[in-house]
């Protein structure tokens, strides 16, 4: 077997970790398919780089970010994918949820007794997906290219072409939305 299709079998073997990894990030199944095709592809082509400095994986998925933050601002150029502007997204329904001096009002979170716990328990992502499917494209995209690519504020607005407050503001409610919506269907749910 020659060396080249011995690394291409090797860079096969972590398809399926990929493709899960991408359709957590894209949730779109043909979108995550072209991202690791095209990560697997670059791989191979770049495989006389690999300096075996990190595993394979650490390698594959470092590629497979830079694909999909590739994708994502693609996306942002063509705006027949996107939601809309972000400037239109209405925040009244957060206005609600505090007093006038900003501290949270009468209807604040509820107490999470055990995080930790709750994390642990596996229904818990079903639910976190469930939730984060219903942001708002642009924000789902600010959200996760922050904290699940782990981008800095930075390279997102580069990215996105959007400014720091624009960003700052889209993971405020990222993140206030996801708050709400786990409160709501995990945390403030009877046990069974």
């Amino acid at each position: 077997m020659s060396e080249s299709a011995l690394a291409s079998e090797q860079l096969a073997q972590y398809r399926d970790y990929l493709l899960r990894y991408a359709l957590y990030q894209l949730r779109d199944e043909t979108l995550a398919e072209d991202v690791v095709q095209d990560t697997l592809l670059a791989a191979v082509q770049a495989r006389e780089g690999f300096a075996a400095q990190s595993s394979v994986r650490t390698w594959l998925t470092g590629i497979l970010k830079h694909k999909i933050i590739d994708l994502q601002r693609r996306q942002t150029r063509d705006p027949l994918l996107l939601d809309g502007p972000a400037d239109e997204e209405d925040l009244s329904d957060f206005d609600s949820l505090f007093d006038r001096t900003g501290h949270w009002g009468s209807d604040g979170p509820r107490h999470w007794a055990d995080p930790e716990a709750a994390l642990t328990q596996r229904d818990f992502w079903s639910v976190y997906q469930r939730c984060a499917e219903r942001l708002p494209k642009r924000t789902a995209l600010v959200f996760a290219m922050r904290e699940n690519l782990g981008c800095e504020i930075d390279e997102i607005c580069q990215n996105l072409d959007i400014s720091a407050t624009n960003c700052s503001v889209l993971l405020y409610r990222a993140r206030m939305s996801l708050r709400l919506c786990l409160d709501q269907h995990w945390f403030g749910r009877t046990p069974s």
